[in-house]
């Protein structure tokens, strides 16, 4: 499979990384699914959630795949009065990513970003390569220079 834009930028950046790809051809592309397909436990695997913050800024949450986004936790997180997850049909006008295959790296705009503490006691962890069908692996603290991201607790 080729490289996708989000390679390209680590390229770029040289920042070491794996890629991972897979089949969604399937439909089955849930996080949970697609850290099977690519051989890696669920819990090195990371989804990319796009909210809205109240009063309109966007704001980015990488957490595991098995854990749902908890708002309180990452409206204090992000230092604001509280989160709604975006449309989907805002996503790729906003970020230029489609559901499923929205990566914290390469967005169209630079959002603040945070990452769930769960990462950083691992080696490496896996988020989408910005399509369906592609990841890549790489060090938290990696995923953290090229997002300008911070840690947080965001998971119930």
């Amino acid at each position: 499979m080729d490289k996708t834009n989000v390679m390209r930028v680590l390229d770029r950046a040289k920042i070491g990384y794996q890629a991972h790809f897979y089949d969604g051809s399937d439909g089955k592309i849930d996080g949970v699914s697609v850290a099977d397909k690519v051989g890696l436990p669920a819990v090195m695997v990371y989804k990319t959630l796009v909210t809205r913050a109240h009063g309109g800024g966007l704001l980015v949450f990488v957490i595991p795949v098995e854990k749902e986004l908890d708002l309180k936790k990452a409206a204090k997180a992000a230092a604001v009065k509280s989160v709604e997850m975006l449309r989907q049909s805002e996503l790729l006008p906003q970020t230029g990513y489609i559901h499923g295959g929205c990566s914290p790296i390469g967005m169209k705009k630079s959002f603040p970003t945070y990452i769930d503490k769960s990462a950083e006691h691992l080696a490496g962890m896996a988020v989408s390569a910005g399509k369906i069908g592609a990841q890549v692996e790489l060090a938290p603290v990696d995923l953290l220079r090229m997002t300008g991201g911070k840690m947080a607790d965001l998971t119930a």
